[in-house]
């Protein structure tokens, strides 16, 4: 093992132990991915030593890697088993994906950026992420040849829930999409039942603008 491998190892089972459980989050697969996934391949190599730490990091195109707990604490909410097929709207640096890609079954995301999605689906490849499958388009539409899916995570923030992508969630399902302003918005966990959608909200968040059909005004 080189000595960057270890130095990012440790880096990384400290970001888990002391942004992630000591926060409380507890379901042992988004630990373990968490664990796993080395967040330092996913930013610019001049911001690899910040990878682990708590503060979302620049990626380009005005876009950013979240924080890691924010992460994680969205992944936890959706309540993965393993088996499920996951939507991911914006794509970005790809490390969301990845995260989902070490528990469910399939994750399908979208990125609306060219340039973003060029090099991550490259990434994607370089990390064999076989079970991610990519897509160049308005994530506000969501992808409707191959829902429903049994879960969507929205990592940009909104106005409003897309339409389609409720359309598109699956009976029993989970949505996960912050909501609001352009300076701060509610991060929303939609769940779809037979008799129409509940939602509970998880406390306040900030994330980059969702481009498209809900997104903020100019």
């Amino acid at each position: 093992m080189n000595m960057d491998h270890r130095k990012f190892e440790i880096l990384r089972q400290n970001m888990v132990e002391k942004q992630i459980i000591a926060r409380g989050v507890s379901d042992a697969a988004v630990i373990s991915a968490m664990s796993s996934v080395p967040r330092h391949l996913f930013v610019n190599e001049a911001l690899a030593d910040s990878a682990y730490e708590d503060f979302p990091l620049p990626i380009g195109e005005g876009q950013t890697i979240s924080q890691p707990y924010i992460i994680s604490e969205m992944t936890q909410a959706l309540e993965l088993t393993g088996d499920e097929r996951v939507l991911e709207i914006g794509t970005g640096s790809g490390f969301q994906a990845a995260v989902l890609a070490h528990i469910v079954f399939r994750v399908y995301t979208i990125e609306r950026n060219n340039t973003i999605f060029m090099r991550t689906r490259k990434l994607f490849d370089q990390l064999q992420y076989h079970n991610i499958v990519t897509r160049y388009g308005d994530g506000t539409q969501g992808w409707k040849d191959e829902s429903p899916f049994d879960a969507i995570i929205v990592t940009a923030g909104g106005e409003a829930i897309p339409q389609p992508l409720l359309d598109q969630l699956a009976p029993g399902g989970r949505l996960i999409m912050p909501v609001g302003g352009l300076m701060s918005q509610e991060l929303l966990l939609v769940r779809k039942q037979k008799q129409g959608i509940s939602i509970e909200n998880l406390g306040g968040c900030r994330f980059v603008k969702l481009i498209g059909q809900h997104g903020w005004k100019a």
